[in-house]
């Protein structure tokens, strides 16, 4: 018995779908990973040969799955309309490149590196992670501006008054910007401040105020702002899979429009009966 396209498909469906699959694909990076790490130690050359032929079974396993996943779609187009498989075919293509010692080999050496980074692609959760990152980095840049206009504004005044103390450490705006920079990161600062109070005893309110705009303030900013964009993303996909609050709310909206047009419908056709029904009477 021959089986027609979409039984094939079907069953590349049902492959794509199954968790034992899913867990191959994981299991295969994960190990893919550990080969790319032991390969920068002095080893044997026979286990440098047997890593070589591991990496080509890997190489081929992935040529393999991307191809049962694009099998897998009604049409080739929707596989590459989602950027995350576009993001796997890259890196399985780019990996196809051999590893010899030709000119290409650094490049080979770095692409297959980049195969940890399916594990975001295989993991929903880690999808979501990189998607909130993403997305947060707009609104975190305008965190990073106010920051900047903080440490150039202190930059500027550790700069004018503690010039003749330290110059390695405020010669210049830019040099105390970098100083700065130590004492939002708690890098000995207290050396820092001691060293000026030293000749300005009250300077500990210069450094104090900046930590707590530095350390406080704006870190608590970035961490909201990631916070609400995962929030986000998290509603998002619960609303796609059909889970949580998110996808309960979402599957009441869809079927509350189904009902009600189909009681716009039952409403038409109710009409339409009574006109009947009046039109023969008046007859």
């Amino acid at each position: 018995m021959t089986m027609t396209a979409p039984d094939w498909r079907s069953r590349f469906v049902a492959i794509r779908s199954n968790k034992l699959f899913e867990l191959l694909v994981i299991s295969i990076i994960i190990l893919s990973a550990l080969t790319i790490g032991a390969r920068t130690y002095d080893i044997d050359e026979r286990w440098m040969r047997i890593l070589m032929f591991f990496d080509v079974g890997v190489t081929v396993f992935f040529l393999i799955e991307i191809l049962i996943r694009m099998a897998a779609e009604k049409r080739l187009r929707d596989f590459f309309r989602q950027g995350w498989n576009v993001f796997d075919f890259v890196i399985v293509t780019a990996s196809l490149i051999p590893i010899n010692e030709g000119e290409m080999v650094l490049l080979a050496r770095l692409l297959r590196i980049f195969r940890v980074l399916r594990l975001i692609s295989i993991i929903p959760e880690l999808r979501i992670l990189m998607n909130a990152l993403l997305k947060a980095i707009p609104r975190m840049g305008y965190v990073v501006l106010f920051m900047f206009i903080i440490f150039y504004i202190y930059g500027a005044i550790g700069s004018f008054f503690f010039e003749h103390i330290n110059h390695t450490l405020w010669g210049d705006i830019s040099i105390a910007m970098l100083t700065l920079f130590r004492v939002a990161t708690f890098e000995d600062w207290t050396d820092v401040m001691y060293e000026t109070m030293a000749v300005y005893p009250l300077s500990w309110i210069f450094y104090l105020s900046f930590i707590f705009l530095t350390a406080f303030v704006f870190l608590n900013m970035m961490i909201g702002v990631v916070l609400d964009v995962m929030q986000s993303e998290h509603e998002k996909f619960n609303r796609e899979q059909g889970e949580g609050e998110a996808g309960e709310v979402h599957w009441i909206k869809e079927h509350t429009g189904d009902i009600e047009q189909r009681l716009e419908r039952m409403e038409r056709i109710l009409l339409d009966l009574s006109r009947n029904d009046k039109e023969r009477t008046g007859r």
